[in-house]
Parts: structure tokens; C-alpha cells; sequence
């Protein structure tokens, strides 16, 4: 059976030049030509060398300064880096405030909890009111989270008016831009103070993200040890990894306008197919949306059911509900919109989608409603 996967928002596939760079690097590692980054014989500024270089290559596609660039594990980690760093130097003037959007990442939420908290509401489109946080940015805020594209329902935030109105404010913003895709040289760009990038979501490898960090900014470490990533984050760099962003971002700078509008193409189709069927409609702003994710709203049938029934038929997505996965509990994004936070199902495309894959599942999941809705009449 042909699979058709289809939850690139999760992780998408790695692309063919990092794939390729990845492999070569694996062999010098592996006949000894590579050693650790912070040493001065010859491996070791082999090693430093391509460091540097994929450093570079990853600031010129954000357009900022390579030492603006802080190489971490992931967007988790870079998000807890922001988070804790900004609060930490927030802490010396008596500021420990944190406001956020109602719908950020739980990355973001749950670091948020380690201090007093202000949640931004949202409207049925996942939206803040920009008017509204920065109403909410007060004396005492030491950081403000805002995402600039939501990771269930696609909804894109006012970052650029927000960051343009705090730019004079002691507090720091942080941007979660891991559902950013081709649009992080714009989150960059926005002003804020801190932005966090996952490479897995990018179609580099997983374990490696980064966080961009203001010129002219200094915000304590979060991880202690080493003075490696000129004292920000102590640790060995995963060279690997590292060099394996550097080309699949390089790959995505020629192509990411077309590469953006294929995918809204192929989200648009599903959008299509979901206003002309019964018991299902399209969650989050219908205009501003990140062009490669959709959130769908099922009438009437739990989300587990039909992710096995779409599995079973080779489609790979998800539920917009977190109770499909490890915990079993409603979605906070979709609580915190007033919708139904319970039946719901994230479909997104990447770098390697067709309109087969489209089209295979939404055959798939109507066949699967129809199966499921008949069920549950008969009983």
C-alpha cells in the first residue's frame, strides 16, 4: 500500500541536500577527520570551520549577523533559552511578568508557569488582538510570547505591529516561529527580540534549532558548563545536525516562494473539499493562515477513530486535539477559541507533497466519516 503522510506540521522529511551533506560528514566523522569544535588542532578547526560556515549560511538566509545565531537542540530548548534568559535578566529590575497568547505551544506555556502569568484571549479564528497584548504589557513584564503562526489551526499573529509598539519597552518579545516555514527571515525581521526555530519543521534533521537573538542583546544562559556558542549555551554542538540545517535551509531560500504557494495550493483544495461536505468545516482565519497547515472541525465523531481508520488506509495527519496523542485531554488551542476542542484533525503538507497525497486523503476521510457516522446511527 502507498503511504501518504501528511503531518509534516509534526516533522516533515529531510531534504535531499542535507540528506546528501549529512552523509558525507558521517564518514569524515567516522575516519576520524572531525573532532570537537573548540579545539585548535587540525580536526578539531576542521570541525570549526564548517561550524562557522553553517553558521553563516543560516544567518544570511534570516539576514541577520552570524553571531546573532545560538545553535540549540530544538525549538524547546530555544524556547526555554528565551524564556528563561529574558526572565532571569527581567529579575534585576523587579520585573517577573510573563504575557502570552491564550493559544501558544505548550513549549511556551509551560515555561510561562515557572512565573506569574498574563493570557491574552484569542477570537474563534485563534487571533490576539494586538491592541489587547500590548495593553496587557505592563512595568513588571519581562517577556511577552507571541507565535507568529499558530501549530493547530494555522492562524497567523500581528507580530510585526506588536514588536514594532514594544521596541522601546524594557520588556523582551519572543517569537515562537517554529510553524514559521518559509515566513522565518520575516519573524525575524519583525523587530522582536528573541525568535525560536525548529530545523525538523524546516527539512533539516531533528535534534538541532536555534535562536535568534537581538545584535546587542545579552540574556543569561539557560544551559551552564562550557563556553561554547560564545557562552550562551554550553554543550558540544551537534556538528551533524548543525551542517544539515545549514543545507536544507540554503535549498529552501532558492525555492520558498513557490514552495509556499504549492502548499497553499494544496491546503486550498482541501479547504474546498471541506465546504462541500456535511459535518466538516475549516477552524482558524480563512485569509491569514500559514499556507502549509489545516484544522479541520468533525461533527459528530471522536478523533482516534478516524486517524486509525486514515492509517489504516496508508494516510498520515493528526488531531488538532492533544487527546489523540499522549495526554488525553481537549486541545487548550481550540478551548481557548470557543470551538469544539475534542474533534478535530491537523492535515499539512511539506517540501515533498502532491496533489496525490491531497487528494488520497481526503477519498480517505470521507470514506472513514461516512463508515463511522453510518456506526454510530445503527447504534
Amino acid at each position: 500500500m502507498k503511504r501518504h503522510y501528511l503531518d509534516h506540521a509534526s516533522t516533515t522529511l529531510l531534504r535531499p541536500r542535507a540528506r546528501e551533506l549529512m552523509g558525507e560528514l558521517l564518514a569524515a566523522m567516522a575516519a576520524g577527520e572531525l573532532g570537537d569544535p573548540a579545539r585548535v588542532h587540525a580536526e578539531g578547526m576542521r570541525a570549526r570551520n564548517l561550524l562557522e560556515d553553517a553558521r553563516s549560511s543560516v544567518a544570511a538566509w534570516l539576514g541577520v549577523r552570524p553571531r546573532q545565531v545560538v545553535f540549540t537542540s530544538g525549538a524547546t530548548e530555544s524556547i526555554a533559552m528565551a524564556n528563561h534568559g529574558a526572565c532571569t535578566r527581567g529579575a534585576r529590575d523587579g520585573r517577573d511578568q510573563v504575557v502570552l497568547g491564550a493559544v501558544e505551544h505548550s513549549a511556551v506555556r509551560q515555561q510561562a508557569q515557572l512565573s506569574p502569568v498574563t493570557s491574552v484571549g484569542v477570537d474563534r479564528h485563534g487571533r490576539v488582538d494586538p491592541e489587547e497584548f500590548i495593553a496587557s504589557v505592563g512595568d513588571r513584564t519581562a517577556v511577552a510570547h507571541l507565535q507568529w503562526a499558530n501549530h493547530e489551526v494555522a492562524t497567523l499573529q500581528d507580530v510585526e505591529i506588536v514588536a514594532a509598539a514594544l521596541a522601546d519597552h524594557p520588556c523582551l518579545l519572543h517569537v515562537d516561529a517554529a510553524q514559521a516555514g518559509s515566513d522565518v527571515p520575516r519573524a525575524v525581521a519583525s523587530r522582536a527580540d528573541l525568535v525560536s526555530v525548529s530545523g525538523h519543521k524546516l527539512g533539516g534533521p531533528p535534534g538541532v534549532g536555534l535562536l535568534v537573538i537581538r545584535a546587542g542583546l545579552r540574556i543569561p544562559p539557560l544551559i551552564l558548563g562550557g563556553d561554547q556558542e560564545r557562552a550562551r549555551r554550553a554543550g558540544m554542538e551537534n556538528l551533524l545536525a548543525v551542517a544539515g540545517l545549514a543545507a536544507a535551509v540554503e535549498e529552501l531560500s532558492i525555492q520558498s516562494v513557490a514552495e509556499a504557494e504549492r502548499m497553499r495550493g494544496l491546503t486550498d483544495l482541501v479547504a474546498a473539499w471541506a465546504d462541500r461536505t456535511e459535518g466538516v468545516s475549516v477552524l482558524g482565519d480563512p485569509l491569514r493562515r500559514a499556507p502549509h497547515l489545516l484544522c479541520l472541525a468533525l461533527e459528530g465523531v471522536e478523533p482516534q477513530p478516524v486517524l486509525l481508520g486514515l492509517d489504516s488506509r496508508g494516510i498520515s495527519v493528526h488531531s488538532g486535539s492533544s487527546c489523540s496523542s499522549e495526554a488525553f485531554e481537549p486541545s487548550p488551542v481550540l478551548a481557548a477559541m470557543g470551538v469544539d476542542a475534542q474533534r478535530s484533525l491537523r492535515i499539512s503538507v511539506g517540501w515533498s507533497s502532491t496533489e496525490a497525497d491531497v487528494l488520497a486523503a481526503t477519498g480517505a476521510l470521507e470514506e472513514v466519516l461516512g463508515e463511522l457516522r453510518a456506526l454510530g446511527t445503527a447504534c
